[in-house]
């Protein structure tokens, strides 16, 4: 009976920490698509991301993504939006 309850536990837990942190920081390719419109070089996923094809879970962002991150945050956005690049300084 314990074993079934530990069980249940780690599954619920582990649930919660999907769904309290899988939408946090998902780009898609309407982001990408939205950058190009507005006048971005955002030609792939390397614009914001480290990886070319980042996998939800195991992403990591360059400073354009980190950056964009914070401005979500400070915002209080509930996602990014990239006309905000418009106030992003690249770095030397």
């Amino acid at each position: 009976m314990k074993v079934r309850q530990l069980g249940l536990v780690g599954v619920l837990l582990a649930l919660g920490t999907l769904l309290t942190t899988g939408g946090t920081a998902n780009a898609t390719l309407d982001l990408q698509k939205k950058a190009k419109a507005t006048g971005f070089q955002a030609t792939s996923c390397l614009y914001c991301h480290n990886e070319k094809l980042p996998k939800k879970g195991a992403v990591t962002h360059n400073n354009r993504g980190q950056w964009l991150l914070t401005e979500k945050d400070k915002r209080k956005a509930k996602e990014v939006d990239v006309a905000w690049l418009k106030d992003y300084v690249e770095q030397k």
